[in-house]
This record gives structure tokens, sequence and C-alpha cells, in this order.
């Protein structure tokens, strides 16, 4: 029986997430490394969201009647977008990021109340949290034995979110 799942793997094509998720295990092996993109690949992901989130959205009125225009901006897209190609790659992993995605927003949200009652700029704090985890990445990268092109360390912040998610699906042995 293990002889047949075996073969039945070894014959199974390799995805094209799998390829992405071999490429960065080779690239990105130093244990430091690996705690700083824990940290700071999703907080990147917030700053990026957190900003687009604040560009200004024409506002309509049917959806300020309605109550929706707090819900209905650049952020919205950036989302759907990010969905959709992750969902591209894995079902599962786009609906991991989902989760993760649900609970930024409210972080986002919470932050635009803090605004409005006199607290800092949602967009400023966005930038800043962004601003710090690139840096931090990009100082990580140079803990790295393997040197890393620049279309790497690019591709590793676009796949990034969902590389983490895979350890996390690996561990309670969820296929993704």
């Amino acid at each position: 029986m293990k002889q047949l799942k075996k073969k039945a793997q070894e014959t199974e094509p390799q995805r094209p997430v799998d390829r992405y998720f071999e490429e960065l295990d080779a690239n990105f092996q130093d244990p430091t490394n690996r705690i700083i993109q824990v940290i700071f690949l999703p907080l990147l992901f917030f700053g990026v969201m957190g900003c687009i989130w604040m560009i200004p959205f024409p506002q309509f009125d049917f959806l300020v009647k309605l109550n929706w225009h707090t819900f209905l901006n650049w952020g919205s897209f950036f989302i759907a977008i990010v969905i959709y190609l992750y969902l591209k790659l894995s079902a599962t992993l786009s609906y991991a990021i989902l989760f993760s995605i649900g609970a930024m927003s409210y972080f986002i949200v919470q932050l635009e109340y803090v605004q409005k009652n006199g607290g800092p700029a949602v967009l400023w704090v966005c930038l800043a949290i962004a601003l710090l985890s690139i840096v931090a990445l990009y100082l990580g990268k140079g803990k790295e034995k393997k040197e890393i092109t620049g279309k790497q360390f690019l591709q590793f912040l676009m796949i990034g979110p969902i590389w983490l998610w895979h350890f996390v699906l690996k561990r309670f042995h969820i296929r993704y």
C-alpha cells in the first residue's frame, strides 16, 4: 500500500506552488532569517495593505447611504487580486491568507478609529510598518550563505505569505 502511494506521489506533476516553495526553501536557510521572515513578512503585507486601503476612493452617494463606503476601497481590490493570484497557486493556502487578511482588515479599521479620535494617520503607521519590514527582510536576506538575486527577493515577497502558511498546514498534515 505504501509503495502505491509513493508511486502515485512520484508520478504526480509538480505544481508551480511547490516549485516556488522549493526555491524559497533552498535560498532561505538561515535560522535567524527564518525568524525575521515569520515576524516581518506578515507585517509587510499588513503595511502594504493598509497603505493601499488608505488611498482615497471615490465616494458614491448610494454607498454612503448604505454605510458600505468604509469597506469598499482600493484595499478591497488589492485583496481580491491577491486572493485570485494565490487561488491559482493553491486553494487551501488562499483560504488561509483570506483568514489572515480578515484579521488584518480588522486592525486597519481599528487604526482608522484611532485616527478619527486624533491618533496618528493610518497611512503613516502602515507606511512605517512596511518600510521597517522591508529593511528587516533585506537585512535578513544578507544572513543567507547563498546569494539571492533581486528577482528572487521580490518573488519571496510575493509568495512569502503563503509560504509561511504552508509550514502551518504541513505541521497539521493538511494538504494544500
